[in-house]
């Protein structure tokens, strides 16, 4: 992927001549927009001929309008976070009006996609499963901690990977073919994320894949996959519906064992107590 348009105007934008320098800011306070402009909107909202608008892009490296296009939808889609433009959350109640919409639209597409025989296989594979390993990177990596959190309350041997300063290799030679990895990988997922979806596909460990549509890569190394959008009315993603996910999903497998997963419940609020670990 090309280098970030938006440094690239920051970086050079000294260099850059008077009527190029108007482009560039109007690009640098819309950019969330610019996937959706043409050439020749970009020069009437500027106040600038279109020839100039081509000349900038080619002075970026770009052979068109078109190439630009192209890679701030890229940048979006791999989860760069972009500035929106100021109005774009709105203002006063509208505000939150459009965010309690994306949200909406997010968690419905989410739950749309999940048929309820693939659901209900999951669920039977996280409740059958002898252990359990759960794992996540960057932003991924709170999701992960939070469902092994969940799941631990209901059933024993769930591990979290990675533990901090440890290495894989140890943690992997332990699985046997009947233990199942969750996988939480959402977009801008580190390298040594492909490199492990690859040792568990070719070691025929059976993994749950939770991400975004960019997770779409792995279908054919993963036995099941869920994809939940981060859409938000701005630069930032959210997570609501992952987490709205998880949260099934953990009611689900508590509801398949309920009176061994009550108990545990029990057990775990005895030593809440006991430790005194949680305030009043």
């Amino acid at each position: 992927m090309q280098g970030h348009i938006g440094r690239q105007l920051q970086q050079r934008f000294n260099e850059l001549a008077p009527q190029e320098r108007r482009v560039a800011s109007f690009i640098l306070d819309h950019f969330e927009d610019l996937a959706v402009y043409s050439a020749a909107d970009l020069a009437r909202l500027s106040g600038v001929s279109k020839a100039t608008v081509t000349r900038l892009f080619r002075r970026l490296g770009y052979a068109d309008f078109k190439a630009v296009k192209a890679h701030a939808r890229e940048l979006r889609h791999y989860g760069v976070p972009l500035a929106a433009a100021s109005d774009a959350l709105g203002e006063g109640a509208e505000r939150f009006a459009r965010h309690l919409a994306r949200e909406q639209e997010n968690l419905h597409r989410c739950l749309e996609r999940v048929s309820a025989t693939g659901f209900d296989a999951v669920v039977s594979a996280l409740d059958a499963a002898p252990r359990l390993a759960v794992a996540g990177y960057r932003n991924s990596y709170p999701l992960a901690l939070h469902f092994r959190q969940q799941l631990l309350q209901a059933r024993s041997g769930v591990a979290l990977w990675p533990a901090p300063n440890q290495s894989l290799a140890e943690e992997i030679a332990e699985l046997d073919s009947a233990a199942v990895v969750v996988l939480f990988g959402f977009r801008r997922r580190p390298r040594v994320f492909d490199a492990l979806v690859d040792t568990l596909a070719a070691r025929g460990q059976r993994c749950l894949l939770i991400g975004d549509a960019t997770a779409s890569r792995y279908d054919d190394r993963v036995a099941w996959r869920l994809e939940c959008p981060l859409d938000s009315v701005s630069a930032f993603d959210s997570y609501a519906a992952p987490m709205s996910l998880i949260c099934l999903l953990a009611n689900a497998l508590l509801h398949r064992r309920l009176a061994t997963g009550r108990a545990r419940i029990d057990d775990v609020t005895a030593l809440y107590e006991s430790l005194e670990e949680l305030a009043p």
